[in-house]
């Protein structure tokens, strides 16, 4: 049987997440104290204790789940015995970041750095109010698109999140972002919910982003990955460096297809989808496009029980 682990993008964060592991793990503990020192500030100050102001600020929130969802992954593998041998890595758009830590493409401190800035730039990039996103329920990626265009009157307006076949998420300029939401509705949309978001993510909007961020690249330490990772971008296994920078540039303005990411790694045979780090976000959607493969979500230290027994059964069936 075959394993890939996944990890959460943003949205997923909550004050005082990871912090029964930090106090459990050794391992977990270095994790938060590696993340401090690369960024010069006490992120985990912030994760653990809040404000939720500051936590849910793009700059933080970013390095603040990656460093969660690592720390969950070590005390994992400490608690396993050795490291998982996964066929395929995953992440919903920041959660590609955690899972090219995971493949050993970029060190943690690396990591860190780099989607700090992303959070950074991406919180900077379109004025407060003059971008918006909002989920759409009950609508294939077809309707959406062909909405999404005849919004758009000239600006942009176009599909940010493919999350299941039928939730997609909408990115682009305010007036035309709401326009297609009245668009959906006509159309047969059971729901329309605008989110509460700092940036307008995965839209052409974050094309000068992508170019800014790909500066950054130069200065960190690359390696080609131990572990296929799924790209949002196109569902691809990027095998060298050059690769998966070209990936995770496209991702910062392109749609994040997860759905098609899943059925990717179905399709290569993963009985066994594992959720590291905070909420189970993924696993919830796993369930829907992957029906009747195996999932489980470690946020939680007395989730390791289960996650454990979860491996256990699939390496006994192999």
């Amino acid at each position: 049987m075959t394993t890939a682990l996944v990890f959460p993008g943003q949205g997923a964060q909550e004050v005082g997440m990871g912090k029964d592991f930090h106090d459990a793990y050794a391992e977990s503990r270095a994790v938060f104290e590696e993340a401090d020192d690369a960024l010069g500030f006490s992120l985990s100050g912030v994760i653990f204790n809040g404000p939720e102001d500051e936590l849910v600020k793009t700059a933080v929130t970013q390095p603040a789940i990656l460093t969660a969802s690592v720390a969950v992954l070590r005390a994992f593998e400490k608690e396993y015995g050795k490291a998982i041998a996964p066929a395929f890595l995953a992440g919903h758009s920041l959660g590609e970041y955690t899972a090219l830590v995971a493949a050993d493409v970029l060190s943690l401190a690396d990591a860190v750095k780099l989607v700090h800035k992303r959070g950074a730039l991406m919180q900077e990039a379109v004025p407060h109010g003059m971008g918006a996103m909002s989920a759409l329920l009950g609508l294939g990626i077809d309707d959406v698109r062909s909405l999404c265009e005849e919004a758009s009157q000239g600006q942009v307006c176009s599909p940010a999140n493919v999350n299941a076949p039928t939730q997609i998420v909408i990115s682009g300029e305010a007036p035309a972002v709401e326009r297609a939401g009245v668009l959906a509705k006509e159309r047969g949309a059971s729901k329309v919910i605008p989110l509460k978001v700092s940036a307008p993510f995965h839209c052409a909007l974050m094309r000068p982003v992508a170019d800014r961020l790909r500066e950054e690249f130069a200065a960190l330490a690359w390696r080609d990955p131990k572990v296929p990772v799924i790209a949002n971008v196109d569902s691809s296994k990027p095998e060298t460096v050059s690769q998966i920078q070209e990936a995770i540039y496209a991702q910062t303005y392109s749609p994040v297809m997860w759905a098609d990411g899943a059925l990717a790694m179905e399709s290569e045979g993963v009985d066994l989808f594992m959720e590291f780090g905070p909420g189970n976000v993924l696993t919830g959607l796993i369930k829907r496009i992957c029906k009747g493969k195996k999932t489980c979500a470690t946020s939680k230290t007395s989730d390791i029980a289960k996650a454990l027994a979860a491996l256990g059964e699939t390496e006994g069936g192999a």
